[in-house]
């Protein structure tokens, strides 16, 4: 099989590619782009599995980058197993076919656990204290000894957070080429995260973002030339393109105007209680899964979402099924969002009482997606938490503001501009009219078999 490498390049669409990016405008005239319509959902975790899976939502189960777990009760964000996803892997295909094939999986979401036979994913150390130690998980073990001795400890805090930054993406380069040193693997998938953070603080507004522009460019530069050495084959994508939004919607505190959303009280501080509530959103970027636990409220709900501007569709079960999203996970309703809005998780009225989690990263606690977690209230404020930190103390970085409307790109919905589409950049003319998210995974498998 044709040893290749796939990269995953977040957020780029064919607005993007110019005068900052000039190694990717250059490359795209020697090969061929084509857009690649985007998924229900547009977000991370549903669109590389259905990549992966050649499969829709509705058969991996991949319905969001997290959803309602109907028997624990609980709004589960970032899972990591790779047994979430149902439906066979490219590897596993490939394995099948030729049992000397090897993959790598550097960063690719649902990693851990995968039959990929090398994998490295973020998985920080959480300790006793509280604190949050950078870290990352590995198969086999001692790959990622090996990468952190020679790269560091992997950029966590640069991954994610106010200080996301190159640094992450650039490790997750590095790691790749040294991982491909040492094994070299037959297929290689890599994450490249960089252009997510600006775009979604920004929006696609080149005058803010030219630097970050320059740097992927520089960067996806650098592991093509790596790879053209290997004789690799060589596939650009992204999962979706980043669309300017200047409309919030906060749907949970709609719906607890209305005495659906049941609420606790924390410390003063109020905590969503998802599994008393009559129903309740869970907020992903552009589109909303909305859980119904009385049915008699169904209407009611319906239509007090259809009072709400800035919501385009509303899906019940039937419906979703002409998106491909209709698995038992998914929302008794989908929402997707206008052109120019989004969704927020915020459920409280006064900001006083909100969760102490709101005001800090942590993606795992809060009951739908914050992007907000990109920005910081005050320097000082976070230098002297930091402060505290060296000095043993216990310590809360709470510095994550309050604030939707700081909010300026964001993706998850269909039915957009072309020139925030994702993209597919090949070697070889992809021979399809469309390219469908569920058809990467036959494109891929076209590159590994490919003769000559």
């Amino acid at each position: 099989m044709n040893k290749t490498v796939v990269i995953d390049i977040v957020g780029l669409s064919t607005s993007l590619i110019g005068d900052h990016t000039p190694f990717l405008k250059n490359y795209i005239t020697g090969n061929h782009l084509t857009n690649i319509e985007p998924l229900l959902p547009a977000v991370t975790t549903s669109v590389q599995s259905s990549y992966l899976t050649g499969k829709y939502p509705v058969d991996n189960g991949i319905v969001g980058n997290g959803w309602y777990d109907r028997i624990d009760c609980e709004i589960k964000f970032w899972k990591q197993s790779n047994k979430l996803v149902t439906g066979e892997k490219i590897w596993d295909k490939a394995k099948a076919h030729d049992p000397s094939f090897t993959s790598s999986m550097m960063f690719w979401w649902y990693n851990m656990y995968s039959t990929a036979d090398f994998s490295v994913t973020p998985r920080p150390n959480y300790l006793a204290d509280g604190r949050k130690m950078p870290d990352c998980y590995s198969n086999p073990p001692e790959l990622r000894d090996v990468l952190q001795e020679k790269l560091g400890t992997f950029p966590l805090f640069q991954f994610w957070g106010p200080g996301a930054d190159i640094k992450s993406s650039k490790w997750i380069a590095d790691a790749s080429m040294m991982t491909d040193d040492l094994y070299d693997p037959t297929l290689t998938m890599i994450y490249l995260p960089h252009l997510d953070y600006c775009l979604q603080k920004f929006g696609p507004d080149e005058s803010k973002i030219s630097g970050d522009l320059k740097q992927i460019d520089a960067l996806v530069e650098e592991l093509a030339r790596f790879y053209e050495k290997k004789d690799a084959e060589i596939i650009l994508l992204s999962e979706y393109g980043i669309s300017p939004v200047n409309n919030p919607i906060h749907l949970n505190r709609l719906l607890r105007q209305y005495g659906l959303l049941q609420i606790r009280i924390e410390r003063g501080l109020e905590l969503l209680d998802p599994g008393a509530s009559k129903a309740f959103v869970v907020a992903d970027h552009q589109i909303a899964h909305v859980y119904i636990n009385d049915p008699a409220v169904t209407d009611q709900v319906i239509n007090l979402l259809k009072s709400v501007p800035g919501i385009e569709l509303i899906l019940n079960k039937n419906e979703q099924a002409d998106y491909h999203i209709n698995h038992e996970r998914s929302g008794d309703l989908v929402l997707v969002a206008a052109d120019k809005s989004w969704f927020t998780y915020y459920f409280w009225m006064d900001d006083n009482k909100a969760p102490d989690y709101a005001r800090v990263v942590d993606i795992h606690k809060k009951p739908g997606y914050d992007p907000v977690e990109m920005f910081m209230t005050s320097k000082v404020r976070a230098a002297y938490k930091l402060f505290r930190k060296k000095l043993g103390l216990r310590y809360t970085m709470d510095v994550i503001p309050l604030e939707a409307n700081l909010i300026k790109g964001s993706h998850g919905r269909v039915g957009g501009s072309k020139e925030y589409a994702p993209i597919l950049i090949t070697k070889h003319k992809v021979n399809r009219a469309k390219v469908k998210p569920v058809d990467i995974f036959d494109i891929i498998w076209g590159v590994l078999n490919k003769a000559g």
